[in-house]
This record gives C-alpha cells, sequence and structure tokens, in this order.
C-alpha cells in the first residue's frame, strides 16, 4: 500500500489552455476552519458519521475517539497515511508552514495519493529553470509557488481520468476549481478512496464504541 511519489522529472508541463484556471479559483473550496489539528489532517479520509460525531465530542472523549479511529481499520492504512503526511509536509509548507495538510492539495493527495500526471502552467522564466535542473529531479520542497499558475491533477479510475484542477492565488494560496472537464468521477473517487485505502475492518463494532463513546 506504499505509495510512488513522482518527482519533477515526470511532469508534463503544460500551456495556454490551463490559464483559465485563474478565474475560477475564487470558487475554490477554503481551508477547514478549526484549530484541531487532528481533525484537519484526518478530514479528508473521514466518513460523514465520523466527522459529525467528532465534531460534537468533549476534548476527552475525542483523544478517545482517535485511537478508535486507527484501531478499527487496517494497520496498513496507518503506513499509507504517514506516508502521504510526510510529503505533504515537505511539499506544501510554503502554501501553508503551520498546517500543510490544510490546503486544497493537501487534502487530495492524502485521501488519493500521487496523481498518476501533472499538467503545470509556468511563467517562462521558471520553466528555463526547471529545464536547467531536470537532470537530478526537482523535489516540491523547492517550489515557488509563485512560478506555476496552475495545475491539474490526473487520477485514474476505473475506466475514466479524473482531474483536479488548482490555480494558484497570491500570495501563496493554491484554490481548487470545483467544476472543471474531467471532475465527473471526483465522487466515486473519493469514496473508492475511503473504502479500499483506509476503509473500516468492523463497521458494525465500529459504530457500536462511537456509540458508547458519545454517551458518556
Amino acid at each position: 500500500m506504499s505509495d510512488f511519489r513522482p518527482d519533477r522529472s515526470s511532469l508534463r508541463a503544460a500551456a495556454g489552455p490551463l490559464l483559465f484556471l485563474a478565474v475560477l479559483a475564487a470558487c475554490g473550496i477554503k481551508m477547514i476552519p478549526t484549530k484541531d489539528a487532528w481533525f484537519t489532517q484526518h478530514y479528508p479520509i473521514m466518513q460523514d458519521f465520523e466527522r459529525d460525531l467528532y465534531r460534537a465530542l468533549a476534548a476527552p472523549a475525542k483523544a478517545e475517539f482517535q485511537r478508535l479511529f486507527w484501531a478499527a481499520r487496517d494497520p496498513r492504512s496507518l503506513e499509507v497515511f504517514r506516508e502521504r503526511m510526510s510529503y505533504v509536509l515537505s511539499a506544501f509548507k510554503r502554501e501553508n508552514s503551520r498546517q500543510p495538510w490544510n490546503t486544497d492539495r493537501g487534502r487530495v493527495y492524502l485521501l488519493n495519493g500521487p496523481p498518476a500526471a501533472i499538467d503545470i502552467d509556468q511563467n517562462t522564466d521558471w520553466g528555463m529553470r526547471l529545464g536547467q535542473a531536470q537532470t537530478g529531479g526537482v523535489s516540491r520542497s523547492n517550489e515557488d509557488v509563485q512560478a506555476n499558475r496552475a495545475e491539474v491533477w490526473t487520477y485514474s479510475f476505473r475506466k475514466q481520468y479524473v482531474k483536479y484542477a488548482f490555480a494558484f492565488v497570491a500570495p501563496n494560496e493554491w484554490r481548487m476549481a470545483p467544476a472543471f472537464e474531467g471532475s465527473r468521477f471526483v465522487g466515486e473517487l473519493e469514496e473508492q478512496s475511503r473504502t479500499l485505502t483506509f476503509g473500516i475492518l468492523d463497521e458494525a463494532g465500529y459504530r457500536h464504541e462511537l456509540e458508547a463513546l458519545a454517551k458518556k
């Protein structure tokens, strides 16, 4: 269940067709409004009933919920989550230094893992610098967030291709465009990721434990 992370040498540069994403950026999904770091980290992979219950719990009960959350899942799921979180902490820290996971790109990566391809719309100067550094690959930890103007992440899903479009908004934010060609099956892809990668082993027993926790 480990992830393969594509470096910059695997990215395909895209030109003008992605520029219109800057207009769509204003419609992007905002960051999750919470100071609870655990909740913002796990929000993308949680089921709706888990999110609703967690919000309603007092602080001591939330600590027990966090234990039950991973106890109800395959240990390999936690390994995958930790690997993806490690990448997110490095790759998207310039966008949100305090909570790199609480970004549109961070949440998509935590849930779905690395995309099969990334199309990038860049300014000319950055494209030249990227080309000069191709030999060793370029880590996203050195990303200049103002050099790229738009990205489209592509995932394979069944016999379809699912796309996420992100546009750069100054000074350092990336926002996801909610409606984009190729995004028709986004909901199904995300549900598959929650079920297959982070699925609950015994949902009936898990729900029973959560109900008991909620009554305390």
